[in-house]
Formats: structure tokens, C-alpha cells, sequence
């Protein structure tokens, strides 16, 4: 049997932290590759359409991108989910992205998300379902995450950093 591996996710400026658990054995090759990337930090957004998530978009980092790998369109609170998107799927001015942000890049971005509570559903008025990978759960700190990323919905992101990393005891 092996030894659980865990991360540490953090909104930076708020200094708020939770722990979450890789599901290795239903998403392989997702932890894997974001395992392998760690440290990875990206400015910090809430969803406009999911609802109840956090996310930071990153550059893509894995050797061989992992595909659809345990992925749901309904997660749940805990759940952590790595994304694919093409510049097209998310460059609409819509989605409120500034021109520096990683989604105006020109090239493929890496989404990955928290979810902080029920009954999210993600579907895009631009694209239809956007299923993830759920790739991790989080087991420490979920109230406290829920806390800081409501108050990102409030009072606004700008500033904000989401930071994954190796969780070290």
C-alpha cells in the first residue's frame, strides 16, 4: 500500500491555506502531472458561471497533457480539478481576464480550481458542459478556504494569488 500524497493550496494574500489529498488511483495521470509541476502559482479568480469555485490559470506544464481523467461536471465541495482550455474557449472579453492575464497568452492554459460549496454545475453559455478532472480532494481547511474565497467574491480578487505546493507536515 502506498503512502498518500498531499498538497498544500494557498490564497496568498488573505494567508489562507487548505490540505488536500491527490486521488491517485482515480486520476493517475492528472496528479501525476501536477505533482510533478509543484510549486505552481497563478493570480487567483472566482467563477462568474460555475458558482461556488476558485481557480488560477497557469502555463501548461505537463510532459504529456493527462486528457479526461475522473471527470465530473457536477463537483462537490473539496473537490480540486485541473482544466484544459485553447485561447479560444476563454478569451472573450466576457470573462472578464485583463490583457496580461494567462488568458490572453496566445497559447493553452491550465485552469485549476477549488470548489467551496454545493451546487455547481459547469456548463458555459460559449461552449456547453466543461468537464474537469478531479485529481484531488481536500481533507484540512475547507471552512477556512470557504471563508477567504466568499470574501474574494465580495470584496474583489485583484491582488489575489492562488499557490499549490508539495504539503509538507
Amino acid at each position: 500500500m502506498s503512502v498518500a500524497r498531499h498538497i498544500t493550496i494557498t490564497l496568498d494574500k488573505r494567508g489562507v491555506s487548505c490540505v488536500a489529498r491527490l486521488l491517485d488511483a482515480e486520476a493517475p495521470r492528472t496528479a501525476n502531472a501536477v505533482w510533478d509541476a509543484l510549486p505552481v502559482s497563478g493570480p487567483a479568480y472566482h467563477a462568474k458561471y460555475a458558482r461556488n469555485e476558485i481557480y488560477a490559470l497557469v502555463p501548461p506544464f505537463a510532459a504529456n497533457e493527462p486528457g479526461p481523467e475522473n471527470p465530473t461536471i457536477t463537483p462537490i465541495p473539496g473537490d480540486v480539478c485541473y482544466f484544459q482550455f485553447q485561447p479560444w474557449q476563454i478569451g472573450n472579453t466576457a470573462y472578464g481576464y485583463d490583457a496580461e492575464s494567462e488568458a490572453h497568452s496566445g497559447g493553452q492554459v491550465i485552469d485549476l480550481a477549488i470548489f467551496y460549496g454545493r451546487n455547481n454545475l459547469l456548463i458555459n453559455g460559449d461552449q456547453g458542459w466543461v468537464p474537469g478532472n478531479v485529481f484531488a480532494t481536500i481533507e484540512q481547511g475547507l471552512t477556512e478556504m470557504a471563508a477567504a474565497a466568499q470574501d474574494m467574491w465580495l470584496r474583489g480578487v485583484e491582488g489575489e494569488t492562488l499557490s499549490y505546493r508539495h504539503h509538507e507536515p
